[in-house]
């Protein structure tokens, strides 16, 4: 069964228009979150807010959001405020524009999302977009107001389905300018052909494996054993032969070579 959707409204191009549910496409539901406890008694600790000054504690009735304009000099945004400029979802995915599939930055991309058909007779008008976008090799550009925030947003056919990102907001990105301008721009064509080697030979299929979080495999073993009163066994990072110690190494071409040696000795790294 599909995971529940967080939000439901209608896709959208020019006349055409299906009902469809957005779910994440990622969760945290899987990581070990941990509460803070008073040591003594077991309980649950609970945060309040004190005045700065005063030391006095602040109910939730008094408390308000402020932006400072100058040091120590605020403007205060009550409820009110901040609901007047909040904006009201029309539950509406309206494509606005398609561009080249590989004109957006993966930079730009923030959180995917899935977005599926939400109604057995709006199936057709999903499948006529997405298979359009594939045929075209494009991807639709979008908003959608989340938690009462608006979005900008890419569409990007994927299988069966659609997968939306919701996208940055200009201001939220550093561009590349001025950190990469004084870098060489030239590299010795034997070095990297010599890299290509080292690439082909560690070349292999992705897994999604290969971005598990260890740590969670060590805090879920360590709770295991808090939970049966024993010692978790510790592991620890794996350490490095003499002859694979990182240097500072002068000589690429030497450094090079070498590694293309060990890839090929018996119990070496193979792809």
């Amino acid at each position: 069964m599909a995971p529940r959707g967080l939000w439901k409204g209608y896709l959208k191009l020019s006349l055409v228009t299906c009902p469809v549910v957005l779910a994440p496409a990622t969760s945290a539901s899987e990581k070990i979150s941990f509460h803070t406890l008073n040591r003594a008694t077991g309980n649950r600790v609970e945060g309040i807010y004190v005045d700065a000054q005063t030391e006095e504690t602040v109910d939730a009735d008094d408390q308000a959001r402020g932006y400072e304009r100058e040091p120590d000099s605020y403007v205060i945004l009550d409820d009110e405020d901040l609901a007047a400029v909040a904006l009201e979802s029309n539950r509406t995915i309206d494509i606005e524009s398609f561009v080249p599939a590989d004109a957006v930055e993966w930079i730009w991309y923030d959180t995917p999302h899935f977005l599926m058909p939400d109604d057995p007779v709006g199936e057709e008008a999903f499948a006529v977009i997405r298979e359009a976008m594939v045929a075209t090799g494009k991807v639709g550009l979008s908003r959608v107001v989340l938690h009462r925030r608006e979005r900008p947003v890419m569409l990007e056919p994927r299988g069966r389905g659609i997968v939306l990102w919701t996208l940055h907001y200009s201001d939220e990105l550093r561009r590349p300018e001025g950190y990469f301008e004084d870098l060489d721009e030239v590299a010795d064509a034997d070095l990297v052909a010599l890299v290509g080697k080292l690439i082909d030979k560690r070349t292999g299929k992705w897994d999604a494996a290969l971005v598990s979080d260890p740590l969670q495999a060590n805090l879920k073993q360590l709770i295991a054993a808090k939970k049966k009163k024993r010692p978790a066994k510790r592991r620890t990072a794996r350490v490095a032969d003499d002859d694979e110690t990182p240097t500072n190494v002068v000589n690429i071409m030497d450094a090079l070579k070498k590694s293309l040696a060990a890839e090929r000795k018996p119990g070496g790294r193979r792809s």
